[in-house]
């Protein structure tokens, strides 16, 4: 496949002009399109999804036993040259005979898709769509003709040549009654859509059913506003979310006259989730369900298709492959086979999370949303025995049961979670980035508090194993308590009653200063050497006490860092609880618990010491001498990973970073003092970045700078430029001046005059 010589863009002047004239009309609005519409049904096979099978016979067994496992009866088979004699002809005959309704996707192969203008090639053409519906055109729901035509790289077309592939499979379908299905434009680029309709209708050959696949992939969350249609600054303003952008694609295909409109495929791949967050499958699963959640809700889409089925990358199923070589040719392209061997396939959480959101809202009548588009979605389904709420936040935050619910409803209701288990443990109190499903028999009458909303402020990490949340809500505090179930959750509010802690003498404490920190006996281990760590803030000045009024209590803040750090797979000690006095005017009535860290030593140290000259740093307790140069390297991807997935620490002095080495000398790091950091759904910027480590270089020498910062910029292809070194002098500058004209310069120069007295 020769994928390197220059295509002919898709996007020409009459595609442009066409898309463009109908935008600038006013025609690509809804109202209010960003919420959906209330009342509509949802079709009772709403759901599909994309397979493949392969030589072995076997394949089709299994792949058709997955389907029923999943209560899905829409399928869709890419099918090309040469599929007529390949094992597909046979796959497709038994999805036939099982009853199966069938979208057959006809594929050309890059190449020829590419000289479509060449007669030979549309013989070609002609005679294989020809042949393929004679011999299973009166067995299939559609034919789809059209395969990512916006990317050029996948798919071949050029237009003009689209339009002769488009023409063939026009006549052809009509002259067998077939339903016809396309463009199969991929992502939200409507211009693409309205411009080759436009085309389409003035020839008199508009598909039955409009085709786009309809992907949230590349704004990480199905709730997001779309980031890449006017950058970041206008994403919230102008809320091309997935519900807005299924509602505006299902305008212009009633605007075009065609009333039907389908998603073919859509996916989340998990490598490509993993680059902010490691919990991929996990992640993957919450994404399937609230993506096909979100699209039923929108009222826009007849069908919504997951593709593939059976892939390590995208797939419910993963094929075990995980280190070969993905095909060439994207798989929302053209899903040629299921590759791998059978004994080692394994479903991914996805698969139960689609077998539970297919057996809930196929056929279902979409009442309203209760909460959406701000964080925050409940979106009430209605079946024939069932009211059902759908509810999920997004990635990150909480939602309190309590607050949205009365506890006469809550009493009533059975919760299922994401992957279909009954939640049976009665202390169930938080919705999370993990759907969940409260269900009530349909005599039910449910009222929803009003305003119901996210807990303010308040962050989890809600893929923790083993670990579940629990609310404290008692004598004025509030708070969160991290433990393996209810009973230990009761353990750890008694021991640790917020009423009964207070910080010790000062000479007792790891640190009193501005905060006060100690160790108390982890309550949950009968090992009184296991400790874990309190922190409560006991001094406030008065600027920092005027500011820090509007900003969430500090106990909060060192809870919702770290528990955005370990969902980034950045590791730091392990959240025990938060607690913080309502209404508190001190702010210094909140305590912050975690795990006590034993550590070897921190950054800051290893680096004064080799800002002395010295090469390595001796351990003595492990007696393991780490060299400069191993430090740096290590270090450097460390920091490299934690900015690559969206964390600006800000106070990442070489003492919030604790080492712990290993027998082969590798340093484990862990962050501490996490109350500062901010946190994006993208790759932290450069300057802020330089921020970070201007900070942590502080007490190192120039050479060792140069040779930590040559280290992490490799990881983004660049050099230390002028405007590092410049960022780097002038924190020095600051750090230099604040320490001889600042509040501790101060207060050495006192402390130097009294003894001088």
């Amino acid at each position: 496949m020769n994928m390197n010589k220059k295509q002919a863009s898709m996007l020409t002047w009459p595609i442009l002009s066409k898309g463009l004239a109908y935008i600038l009309s006013g025609k690509l609005y809804v109202k209010r399109g960003h919420l959906p519409p209330t009342g509509h049904q949802v079709p009772a096979d709403f759901i599909g999804i994309c397979v493949a099978s392969a030589q072995d016979a076997a394949m089709d067994d299994y792949v058709i036993s997955q389907l029923h496992q999943l209560g899905i009866h829409q399928v869709r088979l890419d099918f090309s040259y040469g599929d007529l004699q390949s094992f597909n002809a046979r796959f497709l005959q038994r999805l036939i005979d099982e009853k199966f309704q069938v979208t057959l996707h006809l594929v050309q192969p890059f190449n020829n898709a590419r000289n479509m203008n060449d007669t030979t090639e549309q013989t070609l053409w002609r005679t294989f769509v020809s042949t393929v519906l004679d011999r299973f055109g009166s067995q299939i729901e559609r034919v789809e003709i059209g395969t990512t035509i916006n990317r050029k790289r996948w798919a071949g077309y050029h237009v003009n040549g689209f339009l002769h592939a488009w023409d063939i499979a026009y006549q052809e379908a009509r002259q067998r009654g077939i339903t016809l299905a396309g463009p199969n434009v991929t992502d939200f680029e409507p211009i693409y859509n309205i411009g080759i309709l436009s085309i389409l209708k003035a020839r008199n050959q508009l598909p039955d059913i409009h085709t786009d696949n309809l992907f949230s992939e590349r704004v990480s969350e199905p709730e997001r506003f779309d980031h890449r249609i006017f950058k970041y600054r206008w994403a919230t303003r102008l809320k091309f979310n997935l519900i807005k952008k299924a509602r505006l694609l299902k305008k212009i295909s009633t605007d075009f006259g065609i009333t039907r409109f389908i998603s073919p495929v859509a996916f989340w791949a998990i490598y490509r989730i993993e680059r902010l967050l490691p919990d991929g499958e996990q992640k993957q699963a919450d994404y399937a369900a609230r993506y096909m959640l979100l699209n039923a809700a929108s009222g826009a889409l007849d069908q919504a298709f997951w593709g593939a089925m059976i892939c390590h990358r995208e797939g419910l199923i993963d094929d075990g492959l995980s280190d070969a070589e993905y095909p060439a040719l994207e798989r929302v392209t053209y899903y040629a086979s299921v590759d791998g061997d059978r004994s080692n396939f394994r479903r991914h959480p996805s698969f139960y999370a689609m077998k539970t959101v297919a057996s809930i809202v196929q056929g279902s009548y979409y009442k309203a949303a209760i909460a959406t588009a701000d964080g925050l979605e409940i979106h009430h389904f209605q079946t024939a025995q069932h009211h059902i709420h759908a509810a999920w936040t997004i990635n990150g935050k909480i939602a309190l049961l309590d607050d949205i619910y009365h506890s006469t409803d809550l009493q009533q209701a059975e919760i299922i979670n994401r992957d279909g288990e009954l939640v049976t443990e009665a202390t169930h109190h938080i919705i999370n980035e993990s759907p969940i499903y409260l269900r009530w028999p349909i005599s039910h009458t449910i009222t929803a508090k009003p305003d119901s909303s996210l807990a303010k402020n308040l962050a989890i990490h809600a893929h923790i194993p083993d670990l579940q949340y629990y609310p404290y809500q008692q004598d004025g505090w509030f708070g969160l308590i991290l433990a393996k179930s209810a009973d230990e959750a009761t353990l750890l509010a008694n021991k640790l009653n917020p009423q009964h802690l207070s910080s010790p003498h000062k000479n007792d404490a790891l640190r009193h200063a501005r905060n006060a920190i100690w160790a108390l006996p982890d309550p949950r281990d009968a090992n009184p050497e296991r400790k874990i760590t309190v922190k409560q803030p006991v001094k406030m000045y008065p600027h920092k006490q005027f500011f820090d009024r509007f900003k969430p209590s500090k106990a909060k803040r060192s809870w919702n860092g770290t528990l955005e750090l370990l969902r980034r797979g950045i590791d730091s000690a392990r959240p025990v609880a938060f607690f913080e006095k309502q209404q508190d005017t001190t702010l210094k009535q909140n305590f912050y618990i975690c795990d006590y860290v034993t550590a070897d030593c921190s950054v800051g140290e290893m680096f004064v010491h080799f800002a002395k000259g010295n090469k390595d740093f001796h351990i003595a307790a492990k007696n393991i001498s780490v060299s400069a140069e191993e430090t740096y390297a290590q270090l450097a991807q460390y920091l490299f990973k934690m900015h690559h997935r969206g964390t600006f620490f800000r106070d990442l002095s070489g003492g919030n970073i604790l080492v712990r080495a290993q027998a082969d000398k590798q340093l484990h790091f862990s962050l501490i003092d996490t109350a500062r950091a901010r946190f994006y759904t993208y790759s932290t910027p450069l300057s802020q970045r330089v921020s970070d480590l201007a900070r942590i270089c502080n007490k190192l020498h120039w050479a060792g700078r140069e040779r930590f910062l040559g280290l992490y910029l490799a990881n983004m292809r660049r050099k230390i430029s002028f405007r590092i070194r410049l960022a780097f002098h002038l924190y020095d500058f600051k750090v230099a001046f604040k320490r001889k004209y600042g509040r501790k310069g101060i207060k050495k120069l006192i402390k130097k005059l009294r003894h001088t007295d």
